[in-house]
This record gives structure tokens, sequence and C-alpha cells, in this order.
């Protein structure tokens, strides 16, 4: 006789039994597949991951007795907390939930979208009352898995009409687009953008994207360069070493975010080049450091606390914490600030 379906409230996701059913074996087994994968063949153990990833089945990790129920917690997952660009809207999410007796739930992904997957699966075994994610790129699965919550889902850092959950950011293609003309109407032509070189930095790769479209308009030939995925420092240093090192060396430089900028500025102080009469630099975050470096950094100021205090106000509003009216609702994208210091 077929297992009956169940479903968990709150979240309207599958269960033990589905995958079960699906895989043609019992629901013992299948949560043997979790516990004690060894006692499964393989024939089922294969069985059973092609009905979880069908379904977006995740493992509810709550105590039997709570299954059923939702705390007050909101998962939020940012690619990185060492990085202090996604601190403020940490803190924003944080403060703003807490007053309302949520507690945030964080993980980071590492520029990962497998990572990203992971990660939602573990936080939605715990049952969270809404999830936070930064960006709008995603794993297929994990798309799987978001498409079948009943919990809010909200969109971080980007800005994408055509997704289904709720935004909170900016272009990033408009910020590499107003850089690179800010640059070019302080009389640099060869202006080269240097990519974090992380695979997922998939907002970096939206600013390069502005910055190419805005340099063909110009009649200008757009120049990428990777960094090596090491530390953003060092990464700036050895691009900046190798494009002095050119024959028809760049007359600025505009790296895909602050650190990496701070590093080239470093590296021209220990070499003895001017900046920017030699070459201009320019960066994008404005961290607490940018104006006090010598010379100080041009970069891109975006609303980092802003953006956790809506992403968090919008969940509220969801959830029925908040009356309509009673929250400044977040512009489509929200508002940045280019900030022109001394080093372009």
């Amino acid at each position: 006789m077929n297992e009956p379906v169940r479903k968990r409230r709150g979240l309207g996701r599958s269960t033990v039994f589905d995958v079960a059913k699906l895989a043609q074996t019992s629901a013992i087994s299948v949560s043997r597949y979790f516990k004690e994968p060894d006692r499964v063949s393989q024939e089922t153990r294969e069985r059973i991951k092609s009905a979880i990833d069908q379904l977006g089945y995740i493992r509810n990790e709550a105590a039997g007795g709570l299954a059923s129920t939702q705390g007050r917690i909101v998962g939020a997952i940012v690619p990185s907390v060492s990085n202090s660009i996604f601190a403020e809207t940490i803190q924003g999410l944080s403060t703003t939930l807490s007053k309302h007796n949520y507690q945030l739930l964080l993980a980071t992904h590492d520029y990962s979208i497998e990572t990203e997957e992971k990660v939602v699966r573990a936080f939605l075994g715990w049952s969270p009352r809404a999830l936070v994610l930064t960006g709008a790129d995603h794993s297929a699965a994990t798309e799987t898995l978001l498409a079948g919550l009943h919990i809010p889902v909200i969109e971080t850092w980007d800005v994408r009409p055509e997704r289904p959950y709720p935004q909170i950011g900016f272009s990033h293609r408009a910020t590499g687009r107003d850089m690179t003309l800010y640059l070019h109407r302080r009389g640099y032509r060869n202006i080269v953008y240097v990519d974090s070189g992380i695979g997922s930095d998939f907002r970096a790769r939206k600013r390069a994207e502005g910055y190419q479209e805005t340099m063909r308009e110009l009649g200008l030939a757009p120049q990428v360069v990777q960094a090596v995925a090491t530390a953003p420092l060092d990464a700036g240093a050895e691009i900046f070493s190798a494009q002095m090192a050119r024959a028809d060396r760049p007359d600025a430089l505009f790296f895909a975010n602050d650190n990496m900028a701070a590093g080239a500025i470093y590296e021209a102080a220990r070499a003895g080049i001017r900046i920017p009469e030699q070459c201009a630099v320019a960066g994008f975050g404005d961290f607490p450091f940018s104006e006090k470096l010598t010379p100080a950094l041009t970069t891109i100021r975006v609303p980092r606390y802003d953006i956790g205090r809506m992403a968090a106000q919008a969940i509220l509003l969801r959830l029925g914490e908040l009356e309509e009216g009673s929250a400044v609702l977040a512009p489509e994208p929200l508002p940045y600030e280019l900030i022109a210091r001394a080093s372009a």
C-alpha cells in the first residue's frame, strides 16, 4: 500500500514518505540513507538521491516534538563575514528583526553556489520563518528548493525584476557604467577593469559588463583582467605590478572591490609610482579604510545597512508583524553614490 503524502506546515516541502514513495523504497531506508548510508545498497542510495533532488526534499533537523512548528528564526546567507561590505547588511537585518523577537541564523557560502545549496538545505531543516539570500544567481537545485517553499524569500544586493522574489539591492551594471564614465570625464582612456577572479562573484561580473558596454559606447577598447583568487590585498598588488610592467600600461585601473584597490595603492607606494599621475585607481564598496588610504580611494558607496534593514522589513510585512505603510519600502533599485577622492 502506498504511503500517505505528508507535508510539513509552513514550508510546503516534501517529507521522507514522499522520497520513499518516489524511490520505491521504505521510509526507514530513507532515514538510514542519512544516518547510516553504508547500510543502504548502492542502487537504493542512487534512487533515494535522485528522489531527493527531484522533490527538493529537506531533512527536518528539529526535534520530533517541534517538527510541525516553526520558531522565530530567519536564515540569511552571505558570501563572507570577513568582508566588511556584508557586515553592515547583517547588522541591519539583525537589529531590525530583533525588535520583533526574531533571531538571525547566519551562514556563508564563500562565493560558491554549490556551498550555498548545501547551506539552504541545512537552514530549511530548521524550519525558518523566512530566508534571505545574497544575489539572484543560484544552482538549479537551489532554485528547485526555493520554488517549493511557502515562506518569504528575499534576494539582496542585486535587482533582477524578472525574479519571483522581492529584490532589495541596486544595479551592479550601472555602478560599472558610472565609474567608467567618471574616469573618462577625468581624461583617462586606457582604462582596465580588474575582476575579483572569484568564479561565483556574479555581481563583480555585472560591474565588468557595465564597464565593457560603456567603453564600447565611448569608442574605446575594454580590457578585463582576472585577479588570482588569493588574499585581495596581494591580488591587487600583483595586478598593479603586472599592469605597470606593460609597454602600453593603463592610465586607470578600476578594481572590482576596495580591498584589491588598496593592494594596488600599497604596491604603488612601494614601487615609487605616483597615483593618480601615473595611473589612477578606483574601487567598489567604500570600505572604512578607503578614505584613509594615501591617496584616498575613489570608489562606489552602496547602502549596505539599508539593504539589511529593508530586507528585514519586507520579511516582517509578509509575516504580518508590520502593518502596511509602517515600513519604508525599498525603491527599485536602491540608490548608490560615486565617491570622488584623490586616487582618480
